[in-house]
């Protein structure tokens, strides 16, 4: 007899982790972590939610965050298990990951980064410009960068005049024109 395999609900699918902060150094003697956040502004971390450690070797464990604050225009958290300096510098470079869907809900219109990644950018002709790799944040204005079938990449200003539509259930943006972009 050939045992059947039962389909994957999506209470048994996988749950997908985002990068949202780097251990940038220890801070002080008592275990404390100063982190980059990924999203300046983000108080996803104060939220205390599920957490993985990715260590700089590549390996991920579980983690608990114990303490959130701001200090000096950084943001500085410690873990559970993480009681001195040595301790803490053993962390430096790890990345915190959380679950996507315990990201905070979003307005109408908006979309997070992580869900466009890989997206196919195409005109309204249909024609595929390339695959979006990143948004890129610059003072003037933020920019999807779009890795092209040739290897090349392409900056698009997240604007109206180049962006028409973001569609992150279908995994497509649809672009104006790329016209007088390199």
């Amino acid at each position: 007899m050939i045992p059947r395999r039962r389909a994957t609900t999506e209470s048994e699918a996988p749950r997908r982790f985002v990068a949202v902060a780097e251990i940038a150094r220890a801070h002080g003697i008592q275990g404390e972590l100063r982190l980059k956040l990924y999203h300046e502004g983000s108080d996803l971390l104060a939220e205390r939610p599920t957490l993985k450690l990715r260590l700089p070797d590549g390996t991920e464990r579980g983690a608990e965050i114990t303490s959130v604050r701001s200090a000096n225009k950084a943001v500085l958290a410690r873990l559970a298990g993480v009681t001195d300096r040595d301790a803490a510098e053993a962390l430096r470079g790890a990345v915190l990951l959380v679950p996507r869907d315990e990201f905070p809900p979003l307005e109408e219109g908006e979309f997070y980064a992580c869900d466009i990644e890989g997206a196919r950018a195409e005109l309204a002709s249909g024609e595929v410009v390339g695959r979006v790799l990143a948004l890129a944040s610059y003072p003037t204005c933020e920019v999807l960068v779009v890795e092209r079938a040739d290897g090349g990449k392409l900056e698009v200003p997240l604007l109206d005049d180049y962006v028409a539509s973001v569609d992150t259930q279908a995994g497509l943006v649809r672009l104006v024109t790329i016209d007088g972009l390199t």
